[in-house]
């Protein structure tokens, strides 16, 4: 049953294609030569209880995979989408054999479940353009490890690349130009291709703060655009800009950007951002504090925690439940709603103060989970380190455990899981696949299968080497230019690299 369903039907034939053109030895097996093999494989029956291909989250991921040693292997799922991880999981199990393939160590059952409904990549479109086809690459190697959500920053101070139809200005001012841009069309793409992997696309555009390229179509709504050649005081990075909170007309656009692009996109979560709101920004705005002057009961902090309840409220008003950046929970007076996730990202201490709180929450702490770190500064007139050094290995990645100051059960069930997040001020297409490439490996093993093996012992990068090497080389085999973690001769001889 359910078998018929559209991305069912696509994976069975993506599947079939990777593994009838694959042929992958394990770098550790260099040497293994010819296997003689005592049965012989006669296909796999595919049987998903469910007939629909609906994808929100907390859909069942999970599956069954029997390998008997001769005859016919069974994958079983409740759903598509853990069929989609099954049949990956089949694919890796597959190995050359000479001329043909082998599947070692029959009979093999696995019965596989995700440890986190909720395992992502943040990727940044806004610093640097990237072009349809390296998004989809991304969400191709996304499914080979069995990750489950795009948050797509799409906007953010320095471009607004997406296609408005409400207010067609904000890209044809805001982008770095027409071939730079996303129409409605690439976003369907992106998000139809993402759904047949079993990946979810959530966008966020983020509101007040990171808006200087709408000011490029609206420099009436803003406070502090673009001020140069010191732009320190209201911005994390150059260039500054940021909706100014005292007009209503701000809020009647971004209820229009959030109403928009809330129908484009079909999940049920939507990002508002709200991180590194700076206040000097509306400080030094001449309309902000003759507002204030007019109307002496008001402040900076409840003009922003009104602009929060009207766009929140909207939000909610269009049927989506909202993301936003720690900074709106724990940096302004707003409450935000109960049902608003969380993603912190400022260290680890912000995961257990989030859901201590009773809310959801999404694990990015900058000190584990930001790929840019430790690629030295881009200020083109210093030579300083980028500010959250030093590079992320992938072994601090897979040693990181976003539960470990989570004490009490209940509070951790509300850790929904992690995104490792790809800020792009030094990259683009050129470069991303090493980028994220086999770093982000450790945290879908780890957001998949836990930090502890079955027996309660925690899992040492010393024993997962091997297995992620392998993860490694079948990627690049499938066109993922993932980097190298070792010199070879290291991923042929498990633990001689060890310290």
């Amino acid at each position: 049953d359910g078998s018929s369903t559209p991305v069912l039907r696509s994976a069975i034939q993506r599947y079939s294609d990777i593994i009838n053109r694959e042929h992958f030895t394990a770098p550790v097996n260099y040497k293994q030569g010819v296997l003689r093999t005592s049965g012989t494989f006669r296909g796999l029956k595919v049987a998903v209880s469910s007939a629909t291909d609906d994808l929100q989250f907390g859909v069942d991921e999970s599956y069954e995979l029997s390998i008997p040693v001769d005859g016919e292997a069974t994958l079983t799922a409740k759903t598509p989408y853990g069929a989609l991880h099954g049949l990956e999981t089949f694919s890796q199990l597959v190995s050359a054999n000479g001329q043909g393939r082998a599947i070692q160590n029959t009979p093999i059952h696995i019965r596989d479940a995700p440890a986190f409904p909720h395992r992502g990549i943040l990727f940044d479109t806004a610093r640097n353009y990237f072009p349809v086809r390296a998004i989809l690459r991304t969400l191709d190697a996304m499914s080979y490890n069995k990750m489950n959500v795009f948050h797509w920053h799409i906007v953010d101070s320095h471009s607004w690349p997406i296609q408005s139809k409400t207010h067609p200005e904000l890209q044809a001012k805001g982008s770095y130009g027409p071939e730079w841009q996303y129409s409605y069309q690439d976003v369907q793409r992106v998000i139809q291709h993402a759904k047949e992997r079993g990946i979810r696309v959530i966008p966020e555009f983020d509101v007040p703060g990171h808006t200087m390229a709408i000011g490029y179509s609206h420099p009436e709504l803003m406070s502090c655009m673009n001020v140069l050649p010191d732009w320190t005081p209201y911005a994390a990075d150059p260039g500054s800009g940021q909706l100014n909170i005292a007009k209503n007309e701000s809020i009647a656009l971004t209820k229009d950007i959030v109403g928009e692009y809330a129908q484009l996109f079909p999940d049920h979560f939507f990002h508002l951002g709200g991180d590194e709101v700076n206040r000097n920004c509306w400080k030094d705005d001449a309309y902000v504090q003759e507002y204030l002057k007019q109307h002496p009961r008001e402040d900076i902090e409840s003009l922003l925690a009104r602009f929060y309840s009207e766009v929140h409220g909207h939000l909610q008003k269009q049927g989506k439940a909202a993301f936003s950046w720690e900074e709106t929970l724990f940096h302004s007076t707003y409450t935000p709603p109960k049902d608003t996730v969380i993603q912190t990202w400022i260290d680890e201490t912000s995961i257990p103060k989030a859901v201590a709180r009773g809310y959801r929450s999404i694990a990015s702490p900058s000190n584990a989970y930001y790929l840019d770190c430790g690629e030295g500064g881009w200020y083109s007139n210093s030579d300083d380190d980028s500010w959250c050094d030093p590079f992320k290995t992938w072994m601090h990645i897979y040693n990181f455990d976003p539960l470990a100051n989570v004490t009490d059960v209940e509070q951790q069930k509300l850790v929904l899981g992690g995104e490792v997040c790809v800020w792009t001020p030094q990259t683009d297409e050129h470069r991303v696949d090493p980028k994220i490439w086999p770093r982000a490996c450790a945290l879908a093993e780890t957001a998949w299968s836990g930090k502890k093996d079955a027996n309660g012992r925690v899992r040492t990068t010393g024993e997962v080497a091997s297995r992620l090497h392998e993860q490694r080389f079948r990627m690049v085999g499938r066109g993922i230019n993932a980097e190298p973690m070792q010199p070879l001769w290291c991923a042929r001889n498990p633990g001689a690299c060890n310290l």
